[in-house]
């Protein structure tokens, strides 16, 4: 058989299906080690999501934005940049969907700080800047 300038012999076209079963037999692999991989990973119901503040660097009155799954209770506070306790911002029993806790950066130095939303099985932090005025 001739293609393209191409003779196939017996070998060839066994050599070709070796390297595309080859190919078969990764690609099966690869998505085997991925759902290995996957089990195991907590539930998203379980935790909150912490978003980013709009402006950098903040001043005035910050909202401090987060999603929930489910209801909990909540606690937000700050650290300074040595991870040091500065100030607890709010704790709150917050609902299921977006969540918003308010707070008045002037209470703090300029600087740069973390803001901390804690639950009963989770940590998260974001980096802040505070300058006002």
């Amino acid at each position: 058989m001739i293609l393209a300038g191409f003779t196939f012999d017996s070998t060839t076209v066994i050599y070709i299906l070796c390297v595309t079963l080859g190919i078969l037999v990764v690609a099966i692999g690869y998505r085997q080690l991925l759902r290995y991989l996957g089990k195991g990973t907590p539930p998203k119901e379980d935790y909150c999501v912490l978003y980013s503040l709009e402006k950098s660097p903040a001043q005035g009155e910050l909202e401090f934005y987060f999603t929930s799954e489910m209801p909990k209770s909540v606690t937000m506070n700050i650290l300074d940049a040595e991870m040091n306790f500065v100030t607890e911002v709010s704790t709150i029993d917050c609902h299921k969907g977006g969540n918003i806790i308010r707070y008045d950066s002037t209470q703090i130095a300029n600087g740069n700080y973390f803001y901390c939303l804690q639950t009963a099985n989770q940590k998260t932090m974001k980096k802040m800047r505070i300058k006002n005025g």
